[in-house]
């Protein structure tokens, strides 16, 4: 699984941003009420950045900025206790500075930190026999739609249809094709708003056709 530890296993900048796009429309289909929602994503956060944030309504939250090429993630477990965060951000650009150190960031909290510039390898600083539980936050970044499946199936109960989640309109998702409203109407029976859900594909940034 994915983890702090294992973070070779993420994927790059680019894929990751597609990741977090896909799982917040499927999220934003699910949960119309945006409150009851894990993922959400802001594709004008600045003018050059881009923003995704996972929260479980527990006080554990996952905040990821996308710069270019650049990203930077902040996981914030509130189970375990946080370390001193100038070691766990220890050789981080200064390019995300502003970011980590600043707000939401800085009253949330930091238990793992991890970045990528130019698309190239991720890097992080463990403190030894340190545990974050990242792999339950980051192991949704695996590119499997079946993952996000097996865990809306559980997290959203009754909100799709009674068949299920279907896998095929998941593996579109993830691959960037436009939404349509058959696609929505094959995960649940009904949409209340269509126009919310409009709105919500232009703040993540996603093609759709609704006609």
């Amino acid at each position: 699984m994915i983890s702090a530890k294992n973070y070779t296993l993420l994927p790059d900048a680019k894929k990751l941003k597609s990741i977090c796009k896909a799982i917040s429309i499927l999220d934003a289909i699910l949960s119309q009420e945006w409150e009851y929602r894990y993922y959400s994503y802001n594709n004008k956060w600045s003018d050059h950045e881009e923003f995704f944030e996972m929260r479980d309504g527990s006080g554990n939250q996952m905040l990821v900025l996308f710069s270019q090429n650049d990203c930077v993630i902040n996981g914030f477990v509130h189970e375990y206790k946080q370390q001193n965060k100038q070691k766990l951000t220890e050789n981080l650009p200064s390019i995300f500075n502003e970011f980590i150190f600043g707000e939401p960031v800085n009253s949330i909290g930091t238990t793992f930190c991890l970045w990528t510039t130019g698309q190239i390898n991720w890097h992080t600083r463990q403190i030894e026999n340190f545990e974050d539980n990242s792999e339950e936050m980051l192991n949704i970044f695996d590119g499997n739609p079946q993952t996000y499946i097996d865990w809306a199936t559980e997290y959203f109960e009754e909100s799709y249809k009674e068949s299920g989640i279907p896998l095929e309109t998941v593996e579109k998702i993830y691959a960037g094709q436009a939404l349509t409203k058959n696609m929505v109407l094959s995960i649940v029976d009904e949409l209340e708003d269509w126009e919310q859900l409009e709105a919500d594909l232009k703040e993540i940034g996603y093609s759709y056709n609704f006609d």
